[in-house]
């Protein structure tokens, strides 16, 4: 806190703000009896919601969880675990989600980098419960998330039972600051091991807000969102902007996904809106399903993660109409860089059509093109995209290494590469790690991404640089096919769109396309599996 007057005299004496808990008491007071959570057969009242986050705080508070401790969550979307995200809030504790994918060993380095004090696991994940017992000693208990479970026994208790234990006891919301942490928000570790970004109460009080304006405008208790994705990413910031609104979540009944399910719970719940990411709006809208059940209540369709080909865009517009918003955004600045709303996206290709932007600054955060000495770039020339505004992280925890990598001259630097137009519409060329140097020329694999899917049989590929003895690097695609094509016919589709240095070496086709569990597809895991595969020293590239 910075005491210090400024010019007119005039003293901050406080950056004292709202613990984002309090959103939870709005709803009860003026909603009570509405569904804020629904979850297959089962809904949950906001009363009912606030009852069950005051007696999980309750609980949490007598076995000792305080304002700064860390609570390490790893669970597939529940209620439990939607109760636990506001129950760290309101102890004024840090919630750490996990992606419920993780394997036990990288569970306990989660635990560990974090230094979590308690671990709340769901039942269904048993080796994961025992992995951090024995590796991560700043766990101090261990509770068992019991709906939904398989057969399984460990920890000091499952959860239903502390919550009937604690039902009817009011905890106070903690006193938070600006910087206050309220979630360790993990990176998908892309690059390397994953770091926990530090998001706080103001900054994300600033990016419900923002989503609010930019991506939801309009929203109110009478909307309902299906969450296709983990609550332990971007859709839990997307779900903060619902609870905030008095609106109701709707969760998947399972964790796998499935898209005939998805488009039967539109239907029946007359669903807003929805976050996901290209590779899952891509599954929804190729579904048969999409014609046979009504979503015409849908009104904000947002994808981010990833930007999504031009292609599948159209198809998406074709199906649902102008209700897709992109943005773009990372975790570290929680998804507010850039918003394409709905009325730029064009469902046929004319003279308007921004081909290939993710649209324009968001509200309160600025942009800017830089090089690899900071200085920022004209309009149109490739470099780093670096932002600054509220909506950025308070940087790494426990990682100065990170973090002087991550900032320079304050400015939050995305590891995106791309470029600006004279109208300040950002474009994504890749990410700098995807790029390769081939000949000496700098390749950028989404371009030429986008122009093998405009092929009819083309559903889905991936780009990578594999080291070459003469080139020093060069393209390798791995394509999944709706129908048969081969190599030869691929390179000389794309012969005449792409420049010859630009040309893939070998055009590989998989039945599928190895993704994270946020849906995208990395390009290590792509590379992963070519070097697994054998295909790689094959072709003679290693």
């Amino acid at each position: 806190m910075n005491d210090a007057a400024p010019r007119g005299g005039l003293v901050r004496c406080s950056n004292r703000v709202m613990n984002l808990a309090h959103m939870l008491r709005q709803n009860a007071r003026r909603f009570p009896d509405l569904p804020g959570l629904i979850w297959g057969e089962n809904s949950w009242s906001w009363v009912e919601i606030e009852r069950d986050v005051n007696a999980l705080a309750a609980a949490l508070a007598q076995r000792g969880v305080e304002k700064g401790d860390a609570l390490l969550v790893h669970s597939k979307n529940t209620a439990q675990m939607f109760f636990s995200f506001f129950a760290a809030f309101k102890l004024g504790a840090i919630w750490t989600p996990t992606n419920f994918r993780l394997t036990p060993d990288e569970v306990v380095y989660l635990a560990t980098s974090s230094r979590a004090k308690g671990f709340l696991c769901h039942g269904d994940f048993p080796e994961h419960a025992e992995a951090v017992r024995a590796g991560a000693p700043s766990v101090e208990f261990v509770w068992r998330l019991d709906e939904q479970s398989k057969t399984s026994a460990f920890g000091e208790a499952d959860l239903t039972p502390k919550l009937e234990a604690f039902r009817g006891r009011a905890v106070a919301d903690a006193a938070v600051e600006y910087n206050d942490p309220c979630w360790y928000f993990f990176t998908s570790g892309t690059t390397g091991r994953s770091k926990a970004a530090v998001l706080t109460h103001g900054q994300m009080a600033f990016v419900t807000t923002n989503h609010l304006s930019d991506l939801l405008p309009g929203a109110t208790h009478e909307d309902a969102s299906l969450v296709v994705a983990p609550l332990s990413h971007g859709a839990g910031v997307h779900q903060l902007n619902i609870v905030a609104r008095g609106a109701p979540t709707i969760l998947l009944p399972s964790e796998k996904f499935d898209a005939e399910e998805a488009w039967q719970l539109i239907e029946k719940y007359r669903v807003t809106n929805i976050f996901t990411v290209p590779t899952i709006l891509k599954m929804l809208v190729e579904h048969e399903a999409v014609d046979r059940f009504d979503h015409s209540s849908l009104r904000s369709v947002i994808y981010a993660g990833a930007p999504m080909y031009r292609a599948d865009q159209k198809y998406a517009l074709e199906k649902l109409g102008k209700v897709i918003t992109q943005y773009f955004g990372l975790g570290e600045v929680t998804g507010n860089i850039t918003v394409l709303p709905p009325a730029l996206h064009e469902p046929q290709d004319n003279a308007n059509t921004k081909f290939g932007t993710c649209g324009f600054e968001r509200t309160g955060m600025q942009v800017s093109i830089q090089d690899d000495e900071g200085q920022e770039l004209e309009p149109l020339q490739t470099g780093e995209i670096c932002v600054i505004g509220p909506a950025v992280f308070a940087g790494y925890f426990d990682n100065p290494d990170a973090n002087a990598k991550a900032f320079r001259n304050g400015w939050f630097r995305t590891g995106d590469l791309g470029h600006m137009d004279e109208q300040g519409f950002v474009y994504i060329t890749g990410r700098a790690s995807d790029m390769f140097i081939s000949g000496g020329s700098n390749i950028y694999p989404r371009e030429i991404e986008e122009k093998i899917l405009a092929h009819p049989a083309i559903v889905e590929c991936a780009v990578i640089g594999v080291p070459d003895r003469f080139w020093g690097e060069v393209g390798i695609a791995v394509c999944v096919a709706r129908q048969a094509v081969d190599e030869a016919a691929l390179a000389e589709y794309l012969a005449p769109k792409i420049p010859r240095y630009k040309m893939p070496k070998r055009f590989f086709f998989w039945e599928t396309l190895p993704k994270s569990g946020y849906g995208k597809v990395p390009k290590r895991m792509v590379k992963d599996e070519l070097e697994a595969r054998g295909l790689l020293a094959n072709e003679g590239l290693d």
